[in-house]
């Protein structure tokens, strides 16, 4: 099986140290401080629902495009401007999958948000931030059946 993207593991490496719920709190704020809005050469609003994430309650739209060497570089929006857990998650997707082995993109999974945010974040959010996930993964997962 496929491991995940360095960069991806790394942050669950060091998410895996954290202790407190406050420390984990600090670090996802720093990671949304981050997040870059799809730049508006690639997209701009109003953006067609089919990059729309359903299910998550931010707003969050996700972007793949090809790139001349198989790979694809990822593009995130959340239009809520108090989604700061959407903008994390797309932060550290877009840091860790863009440009990577498509095989590794394809290789993660949902239980990524319980090491980010824990097993006590709600069901929504939950589900929003593992839906966010799950269309960079069916990205990769559509460009790797298509060779």
């Amino acid at each position: 099986m496929a491991s995940y993207p360095p960069k991806l593991q790394e942050y669950l490496d060091d998410f895996g140290f954290i202790g407190s719920r406050e420390e984990r709190v600090d670090y996802l704020i720093a990671i949304a401080d981050e997040f870059r809005p799809v730049p508006a050469a690639i997209a701009s609003k109003p953006y067609d629902e089919k990059y729309r994430v359903v299910g998550c309650e931010s707003e969050a739209f996700v972007w793949a495009l090809d790139r001349p060497d198989g790979g694809l570089d990822f593009y995130f929006d959340v239009l809520n401007p108090q989604g700061l857990s959407a903008m994390a998650m797309c932060a550290i997707l877009e840091q860790s999958c863009s440009g990577v082995p498509l095989s590794q993109v394809a290789a993660i999974d949902g239980e990524v948000v319980f090491t980010f945010f824990g097993r006590d974040i709600s069901m929504g959010k939950g589900r929003g931030l593992s839906e966010i996930i799950n269309a960079v993964v069916y990205s990769a997962k559509q460009r790797l059946k298509a060779r």
